[in-house]
């Protein structure tokens, strides 16, 4: 039953090479790239200032609440614990936006000098932001679903009293 002709289904291209696709673009396509480029410099250097800037607030405040701190602590917590979570939130944007840095930069050597291991790297970062981004997401919509049930727990446990 195994060797039945019939059952044994033969490939008419077997034994040949595998056909390379290609994607070729042409000068309007090139130029759609670098605009896209373009933008997403901008918009990485806009977001490189705002984690600068997030930095200095998290710190600014971890010193100014450790300067006028009263006799007794936050929640019993360390001041510097706010300034913590601030800067922990810094090196979490961080990593999207040197993505999208990285893909403006590949993208601008790619369409410069037409080099397809430039695009190659561009569009791996283009890839990796948005997976992070993604995966963000899914993080943080996670966290809003747990904060809900926790809400309405706590709204539960309140109007029992």
């Amino acid at each position: 039953m195994e060797n039945d002709p019939e059952l044994i289904k033969t490939d008419p291209d077997m034994g040949k090479a595998p056909e390379i696709k290609k994607i070729e673009l042409d000068a309007e396509d090139l130029k759609n790239l670098n605009t896209t480029r373009k933008w997403t410099m901008f918009l990485s250097i806009l977001g490189f200032i705002g984690i600068g800037l997030i930095v200095i607030i998290g710190l600014g405040a971890g010193i100014f609440m450790t300067a006028f701190k009263t006799s007794h602590s936050f929640l019993g917590r360390s001041e510097w614990l706010v300034s913590f979570f601030i800067l922990v939130f810094a090196v979490i944007y961080f990593f999207p936006v040197l993505f999208l840095f990285r893909f403006s930069k590949y993208t601008s050597n790619a369409v410069q000098s037409l080099d397809r291991d430039e695009m190659k790297k561009a569009l791996k970062n283009l890839k990796s932001y948005y997976v992070y981004i993604g995966i963000l997401l899914i993080i943080v919509l996670a966290l809003y679903v747990i904060m809900i049930a926790g809400m309405g727990a706590s709204m539960a446990f309140i109007k029992n009293l």
